[in-house]
């Protein structure tokens, strides 16, 4: 018997997300552990090069392992498309989850910098698959009141994965021998087992069904997830021919390929969830996750207040997701995306700022023989950039980290929704791998101008938001692709995106059987060149 309750639905799937928080605390926590820098150890410094504290990898070679995950993640994001079309979207995400469990036992088994790439690329592909995949499994599946918590919740997921990995490491870093990141790189496996099992029991989404012609089971799927059991229930009515709708309306299209998201009635859509996912890169999270102990050693900590200290961002960003995840349907998607970008900028230069002011270049070994801790500060000054950083994890997570997954699956009509969020999510890691190669040596390099970097990134990005980015939260997903091809607005762009509004109150009363305000309005309003004018923006 499938499970039908929509919130048991999405904790399940989530777990997919949370492999993407594992990987990245598995690797944050580990990589300044000495046992860590002295197997893999690169010198100059340790043995067998002299008796100093091992340095492990070179810096170039240290963003090689980080960003192998996101280069995997890259192609396995790209190849979801094609899986999801084909076998489903609940299938993918239990390929991904057997992947997963593959590359953990070659990364706890690893015996060199080499097998440990590997292992880490295989590990990419199926974070690449399920972050793609389970943000559309889920807005598939969920109502619209509740589709942004839900979606939203897989960012959620990330932050539990990170903390939970890097108390694991912290615990195994008091281990003498190379398990002390053997056993947290093993443990990782447990989360993709119960993922793989729990998606049995899970309902396939309901539009993928109908896309595939199955209409009795796609009826079924709603009846159980948004009907409680009652086939003629309102919604779950008024939902199947709104999907009966859709699909017929795109019998006129020959099989996608990822070459119709690039034609000119879906380009702008396409571009708005691309960036999307290039943007939430380009914040500088996922670096302040990855090498957050450079950030730290910078400031003055060293040893366990090192890692303790890394570990409080981890909290704070378990703690406000919790936000985004009640409120963002209320909020809308496009004033959390432009309150998240304008408060990271500040922190962002506020950082660099700091650090050019007060600090000092820490010499050509860094700080405790680690390069890319580059530049050193202390007194009053250090504590500022702690404090920094903590705000600008407080910033990113109820806003850009949440939405980036909540918005390019509400983006897209069903012909097109796997392709284009594979397409979206690859881009994703295509920056993560980017950034995770980039940083190291930045830090490196280029020092405390690192900070300000990301800073003008998050002032293009509110920019870009403001003019581009259109709202939907509390519209159902056939109701956004009318939005954007609303005649009355710029052709190939429909309603400009600071005219549109959120319609979450809406949605929540249409959900339990009211009727709808605004359709005799919008039935008056329509004309038979609009019609004509969306079967032409589909040709």
């Amino acid at each position: 018997m499938a499970v039908g309750n929509i919130y048991l639905i999405s904790a399940i799937a989530i777990i997919g997300g949370g492999l993407f928080g594992f990987d990245i605390s598995s690797m944050s926590a580990i990589l300044g552990t000495s046992q860590y820098k002295c197997y893999f150890n690169q010198g100059p410094h340790g043995p067998p090069f002299d008796d100093q504290p091992c340095s492990g990898p070179t810096a170039s070679v240290q963003g090689g392992i980080t960003a192998s995950m996101a280069g995997g993640s890259w192609l396995g994001a790209l190849l979801s498309g094609f899986l999801s079309d084909i076998l489903g979207r609940k299938k993918s995400i239990m390929i991904g989850s057997v992947l997963w469990v593959i590359g953990s036992i070659l990364i706890s088994a690893s015996q060199n910098i080499g097998m440990l790439i590997v292992g880490r690329i295989i590990n990419g592909l199926c974070v690449g698959i399920c972050s793609a995949q389970v943000p559309v499994y889920i807005s598939e599946l969920a109502p619209p009141s509740k589709r942004g918590r839900l979606v939203g919740a897989q960012q959620w997921a990330i932050t539990w994965g990170i903390l939970i990995m890097f108390y694991i490491s912290y615990g195994c870093s008091f281990a003498k021998g190379t398990e002390a990141f053997r056993i947290p790189w093993a443990l990782q496996m447990i989360p993709a087992i119960i993922l793989f099992f729990g998606m049995i029991f899970l309902p396939e989404s309901p539009r993928w069904l109908a896309r595939q012609d199955r209409w009795e089971d796609c009826h079924a799927v709603l009846t159980l997830v948004h009907g409680h059991g009652d086939p003629n229930s309102p919604w779950v009515n008024r939902e199947l021919q709104e999907i009966k709708d859709m699909c017929e309306f795109e019998r006129n299209n020959a099989d996608v390929t990822y070459l119709e998201l690039f034609k000119p009635n879906m380009i702008n859509r396409t571009h708005i969830g691309i960036f999307t996912q290039i943007w939430s890169q380009l914040t500088g999270m996922n670096v302040m996750m990855y090498y957050i102990t450079y950030v730290f050693a910078m400031a003055g900590l060293s040893g366990n207040n090192l890692l303790v200290s890394s570990s409080i961002q981890y909290v704070i960003n378990v703690v406000m997701t919790i936000p985004a995840l009640l409120y963002v349907d209320r909020w809308g998607r496009r004033p959390t995306l432009l309150v998240g970008a304008a408060l990271m900028m500040t922190w962002l230069f506020a950082n660099g700022g700091i650090l050019v002011s007060y600090g000092k270049w820490a010499g050509p070994t860094g700080v405790n023989n680690t390069p890319e801790a580059s530049w050193e500060v202390t007194g009053p000054p250090s504590k500022a950039v702690i404090a920094c950083s903590y705000l600008f994890v407080a910033s990113y997570a109820p806003t850009w980290g949440p939405v980036s997954w909540i918005y390019p699956p509400e983006l897209y009509p069903l012909r097109v929704r796997g392709k284009a969020v594979a397409l979206a999510t690859s881009a994703n890691w295509a920056f993560n791998f980017a950034l995770g190669y980039f940083v190291p040596p930045a830090f490196v390099n280029i020092e405390w101008r690192t900070y300000i970097l990301f800073g003008v990134f998050c002032a293009l990005m509110f920019i870009h938001v403001f003019f581009m980015f259109p709202e939907t939260a509390g519209k159902t997903l056939e109701e956004v692709e009318n939005m954007f091809t609303d005649p009355n607005g710029p052709r190939y762009i429909g309603t400009l995106a600071w005219k549109t509004k959120i319609t979450t109150k809406r949605a929540l009363m249409l959900e339990h059987g009211g009727s709808d305000p605004e359709k005799m309005a919008v039935q008056h309003e329509e004309s038979p060149e609009r019609s004509e004018y969306e079967i032409k923006s589909t040709s």
